[in-house]
């Protein structure tokens, strides 16, 4: 048997990820897949056929993927986002969703139910009563955009710590998900939603939350992008099993670190 020497093959990464990234239809995935390669992923995206769709898409997938590992193992779930004085509030703040404005969907209070399920003990239906009878807090943060735009806002509610703690779930699982009313899903990991400025949001800028930054519940982390923040919210479960998320399963990064 005649053996071929191996031949290593030049590639240049910078017109591989280019290219990959050329064949990206949304100018805001591109952004976002742009922002999270890494030298790992780099790697990935060069053992890829350039001439095959599938091929660049999988590992496309697998650079996400990648990095959702590296940003988990990064993350200091004791380090705090910056925060700022009210002064430095963007106003109006800018309303964001997959859908227009005048599509926002409007919720009635007085009917509304946040069903809790999955690994936790205590199921029942919470009113918006019932969670502004818990202890309140509030937070002036920045929200950043996967589009490329920031904004900062002032934000107030429950502590998403003791709101887990209160229905006895299980932090030991790995994920929680969400579940909202204009059919918007997503999900986080557990370290993030044990972090000091996650939060359970009932009021903006010192206000009832408005209808278009998600009333009746608008979950709000500073350490996420602003994708991974669900407004709208009904349902909220623990569980091991991966939940996904709309824009997740539809290729961008699911932890989604800021």
């Amino acid at each position: 048997m005649i053996r071929k020497p191996n031949r290593k093959i030049a590639v240049d990464g910078a017109a591989v990820v280019r290219e990959a990234l050329g064949r990206i239809e949304s100018p805001s995935r591109r952004r976002l897949l742009q922002r999270s390669l890494t030298l790992g992923g780099l790697a990935l995206l060069t053992g890829c056929t350039m001439s095959d769709e599938n091929s660049v898409e999988q590992a496309l997938v697998k650079v996400s993927r990648f990095n959702d590992r590296v940003q988990g193992w990064i993350f200091d779930p004791n380090k705090l986002a910056p925060t700022y004085p009210d002064s430095m509030i963007t106003r109006p703040f800018p309303f964001n969703a997959y859908y227009g404005e005048d599509e926002i969907r409007q919720v009635d209070a007085e009917s509304y139910r946040l069903e809790v399920t999955g690994l936790v003990a205590d199921r029942h239906a919470w009113t918006l009563a019932e969670l502004q009878r818990m202890p309140q807090t509030d937070q002036v943060t920045r929200h950043i955009c996967v589009e490329g735009w920031s904004a900062i806002g002032k934000w107030g509610g429950v502590r998403f710590s003791e709101f887990l703690a209160r229905v006895g779930a299980d932090t030991s699982a790995r994920y929680v998900g969400f579940k909202c009313a204009d059919d918007y899903y997503t999900s986080i990991d557990m370290a993030t939603a044990l972090h000091a400025q996650t939060l359970l949001t009932l009021t903006y800028d010192g206000q009832r939350l408005p209808p278009r930054y998600g009333f009746p519940l608008k979950l709000r982390m500073p350490t996420k992008l602003g994708y991974k923040n669900p407004k709208h919210i009904q349902a909220i479960f623990v569980t091991n099993t991966y939940p996904g998320g709309y824009w997740e399963d539809q290729g961008y990064n699911w932890f989604g670190g800021s």
